[in-house]
């Protein structure tokens, strides 16, 4: 497939072959994928909750730089893999590579079925929340509800119109954003310099109980909400075949697009327990608007709305990110045979998986109704936000098959030795080994700490088995 975003290999093909997919982002969108694809909510919806299962600054700041590292770990992998595979699917196509089609099929199953449309879920109810503070307006669930579906309607609007209005989406949104998230990690600093006193430094060694117990949980317990905060750090992946010179420009959003959010994440961290106790960050009512309690702080009430406003931005980017990505996925999955064929259709006009979009985007409307009954009728999850029962939820099944993915570098490296790499891992096989044996000890103690969120993870993905044989069974018959 040719490079030049004018030019595909379908324009020398026969009228009668299917469309294919437009290689038209660049490595400014593909940097800008990878930045929006992350900053949604975590950074300014996890803090206070972070704040109330650590209870100490030291511990919190270590934890968000072992987060940070991870991803680059991952990174280093997965830019050996998206440069030797760049097509769409992304981590479908390197499971299905290593170790098979069963594995890959449980990945796409859970991602398209869960993962994705929860994750859209969860970002469009911190929106309506930002909305109503920015309003100044307390909305009643069922107005929060259908907010929350109508923003999610125009996201799979925008992104079934084409790959290029998704992409200058994400690219608006990811500079205001970041811009955002900029604003709030320097706001303390040049308020200090400018004459105001609005730094606290004794902030920095207070503690609080924490919310658990030993520090092995404490540590997991972080990382968990860390995790959700970095997650999306390998969203190039799933638009790998859309890219021009992927191998070149997949390495460059991967590595520039990480170390920009780990410099981000810390700066922001770092403001924010300037300007805000801990103990006022635990409190259950700030813990997911610690940003726009902290601006409002210094700068009044309507510095606080207008953090709302980026808060809302920020959550529109991440919204629009997973219908940009996600989708690619079902997309791979039907071209394969492996699940509904129409899945794997290209639009003839807008050149998108328009139907994987629309399935997609209907799951996640589905999500916020089914979370809003779980809240109000199930009694494990009667104290927990929305929010925080759907994040918990992905990131315990998200972090299996990010490790199986790493691990893919290693096998592959084993079953296809001959396969041109444009990019080795550096440090292999440290790096995968390392990376894998950290998210093995994590998801021992995510599911001690959370065994209901991670049982219906596992659940998703059981339920996926039967539906791969009958779809294997359906193949062989054809």
């Amino acid at each position: 497939m040719s490079d030049n975003p004018g030019s595909t290999d379908s324009s020398e093909a026969p009228a009668t072959e299917s469309p294919s997919l437009l290689r038209a982002l660049g490595p400014g969108m593909a940097i800008a994928i990878v930045v929006g694809n992350v900053i949604g909510s975590g950074i300014f919806a996890k803090p206070g909750r972070i704040a109330a299962e650590a209870g100490r600054f030291d511990l919190i700041i270590a934890v968000w730089i072992v987060g940070g590292v991870l991803c680059l770990l991952g990174a280093l992998c997965f830019a050996e893999l998206a440069t030797m595979l760049p097509h769409a699917g992304g981590l479908y196509v390197y499971l299905r590579e290593a170790y098979g089609k069963l594995t890959a099929f449980l990945f796409g199953w859970q991602e398209f079925l869960f993962n994705r449309p929860a994750s859209t879920a969860a970002l469009s109810m911190i929106f309506v929340g930002s909305l109503g503070i920015a309003l100044g307006f307390n909305f009643g669930i069922f107005v929060t509800l259908a907010l929350a579906i109508a923003l999610q309607i125009a996201a799979i609007g925008i992104n079934v119109a084409g790959v290029l209005w998704g992409g200058r989406v994400q690219a608006a949104t990811t500079i205001i954003k970041a811009g955002f998230v900029a604003f709030v990690a320097v706001l303390p600093f040049v308020l200090e310099v400018g004459g105001r006193s609005v730094i606290d430094s004794s902030n920095f060694g207070a503690t609080i109980e924490p919310a658990q117990s030993s520090m092995a949980t404490q540590i997991a317990a972080v990382l968990l909400a860390v995790m959700w905060a970095y997650n999306g750090w390998h969203g190039i992946a799933p638009v790998a075949e859309e890219i021009r010179n992927p191998q070149r420009n997949i390495p460059i959003a991967l590595f520039g697009g990480i170390g920009l959010l780990i410099l981000l994440y810390l700066s922001a961290n770092l403001a924010y327990h300037a300007v805000v106790p801990m103990a006022e960050m635990a409190i259950p009512k700030n813990q997911e608007h610690v940003a726009e309690l902290m601006v409002t702080r210094l700068l009044g009430d309507w510095g606080g709305k207008l953090m709302s406003i980026g808060v809302m931005v920020s959550t529109l980017g991440a919204i629009n990110s997973n219908l940009l990505l996600g989708p690619r996925v079902p997309f791979a999955m039907g071209r394969d045979k492996v699940f509904f064929p129409i899945l794997g259709e290209v639009h003839a006009r807008f050149r998108t998986p328009a139907v994987a979009i629309l399935v997609q985007g209907g799951l996640g409307v589905a999500m916020v109704l089914a979370s809003a009954v779980l809240v109000e009728y199930v009694d494990y999850f009667k104290e927990k936000s929305i929010f925080s029962i759907l994040t918990d939820c992905i990131i315990f099944v998200s972090s299996i098959f990010y490790a199986l993915s790493v691990g893919a570098v290693m096998v592959l490296r084993r079953k296809q030795p001959d396969r041109e790499r444009p990019y080795r891992t550096l440090g292999y096989p440290f790096v995968p080994i390392l990376y894998i044996i950290v998210y093995g000890w994590f998801l021992v103690y995510v599911f001690l700490g959370n065994p209901a969120e991670s049982l219906i993870g596992l659940g998703i993905i059981a339920l996926g088995i039967p539906v791969f044989y009958y779809w294997s069974r359906k193949e062989s018959a054809a």
